[in-house]
């Protein structure tokens, strides 16, 4: 995938115009916020679990390679193999040899973020080999020839409108008079034709939630169980994961589960919790011959000891999205790599680099939305300034970002010709906002205004009325 994010100020105006982008994204403001509270609301001890959630995965990120080799010990002794991959590449060159090896034709996939990262569709087409989403949502916006919005609801910015026309246009081989009216009648739809794709799939390949170092078992989590049937049909199943993703024990990841789904959809839990422990076994019904997993590193290993190492915990709930006034104005794309919202404006630099995702980081109001409601309490606003701060010491800000600091700078240095200066400048906003005390034009600072109106100041400023409240 591309990374777009320099190129995130025109991604940001394109989508701020983009009327059924709007629409869809009105979709996110109302259901999941309310949901999430909800959920959380009707669980007392909501709270101590995400304490216990983010110790578990403290543990383990102070011991990874401890849990990491056991978790690859434990496939190894239930039939299964690991493969380590230090980079997206080394990922995708895994699954091509696996692929090859079973002469591999077509291949199903249950939703994996990871996947997105390595580009692994693309990379898969260019050998003869055709992917097929099957999370709904993967696979509408796979016709569209898109990525995912949102790492939880990847089609979230589509309407309805959208998806018919797009099944019209895709599935050609049935009537064209079909009834396409309800969610209902789409939802049949896919249903019918992604069912023959997994009977067909040589090769299924899923992401997981979860690696268990006490087992060698993966886990997904899905609302549609695509995950286990793209698992148990075909002949391979291989599970790509990132190396943060293992956890101690069984008990740990029902932990944490009782946190995800609620932070995620509002539910107590997903609909499917699937779990996977090797091939199939000679007494097993069903199952794939071989199973494979592929640890993903591509740069995660440099964030541990690091500023950055707490955003490790990360389950990929993605409540800091739903939570994020900057995400809701202006959807996934814009931020113009796999990772959106305040996760991906934290996780984006770590694994693509400062010098390509620099306006991420900027992409915050610093509201605290995303930490207050981030299951795993991870410090997300804090991260964001780190990069911030790498950004400025790397000369990555614009010159003009930086001739408007030091000027700041100078002023702050001098109380006295400070204080006189702001006395002046609000005196000269608040007049300029008229009598709605609103500033459609910010002088040398239009883009703060070119899209949204700014309360004009009012009353003294705050060191005058703290000095006030003293003399009373």
């Amino acid at each position: 995938m591309e990374i777009t994010s320099p190129s995130f100020k025109k991604n940001v105006h394109k989508a701020l115009r983009d009327e059924q982008l709007q629409q869809a994204m009105r979709h996110v403001r109302s259901n999941f916020i309310q949901k999430r509270a909800a959920a959380a609301d009707a669980l007392p001890e909501f709270e101590a679990l995400r304490d216990n959630a983010r110790d578990i995965k403290n543990h383990v990120l102070e011991n990874l390679d401890l849990y990491l080799e056991r978790f690859e010990s434990k496939v190894t002794e239930n039939g299964g193999h690991v493969h380590w991959a230090a980079t997206a590449s080394d990922a995708r060159g895994m699954v091509l040899d696996i692929c090859r090896r079973v002469n591999a034709k077509s291949v199903t996939k249950g939703k994996s973020m990871i996947s997105e990262e390595m580009e692994l569709n693309g990379f898969l087409e260019k050998y003869g080999i055709t992917p097929v989403e099957t999370d709904l949502g993967e696979y509408i916006i796979q016709l569209r020839g898109e990525h995912p919005s949102h790492i939880i609801a990847p089609s979230v910015h589509v309407t309805m409108n959208q998806v018919r026309d797009d099944f019209r246009k895709a599935h050609t081989h049935l009537p064209k008079d079909r009834p396409m009216d309800e969610p209902e009648s789409l939802l049949k739809e896919a249903r019918a034709i992604l069912r023959q794709k997994f009977m067909e799939a040589d090769v299924g390949i899923t992401g997981a939630n979860f690696l268990i170092a006490e087992t060698g078992t993966s886990i997904i989590v899905t609302n549609e169980g695509n995950g286990d049937l793209t698992q148990s049909l075909p002949r391979v199943h291989i599970v790509l994961a990132s190396l943060e993703k293992v956890v101690p024990t069984l008990e740990d990841m029902s932990q944490i589960m009782r946190v995800l789904a609620r932070s995620a959809t509002g539910q107590e839990m997903s609909v499917y919790t699937t779990l996977s422990t090797g091939p199939r076994r000679a007494s097993d019904p069903d199952g794939p011959d071989e199973y494979h997993v592929i640890l993903l590193d591509n740069g995660r290993s440099n964030m541990l000891g690091t500023e950055f190492q707490d955003m490790l915990r990360c389950i990929r709930c993605g409540a800091c999205l739903n939570h994020c006034p900057v995400y809701h104005a202006i959807g996934g794309h814009a931020y113009g790599w796999v990772y959106p919202g305040p996760m991906g404006s934290v996780l984006s630099p770590a694994l693509a680099g400062i010098e390509k995702t620099a306006n991420l980081p900027n992409a915050s109001t610093f509201c605290g939305r995303c930490e207050e409601v981030c299951p795993m309490r991870i410090p997300l606003p804090k991260m964001l300034r780190h990069w911030r701060e790498k950004e400025f010491e790397k000369h990555l800000t614009p010159p003009a970002q930086r001739r408007n600091l030091k000027l700041w700078a100078w002023f702050a240095k001098r109380p006295g010709l400070y204080r006189t200066g702001s006395r002046v400048a609000m005196r000269m906003l608040s007049l300029m906002g008229g009598s709605k005390k609103r500033l459609r034009k910010l002088p040398f600072a239009g883009a703060w205004t070119e899209d949204r109106d700014l309360p004009a100041p009012e009353g003294g400023s705050f060191v005058s009325q703290w000095n006030a409240g003293r003399r009373t």
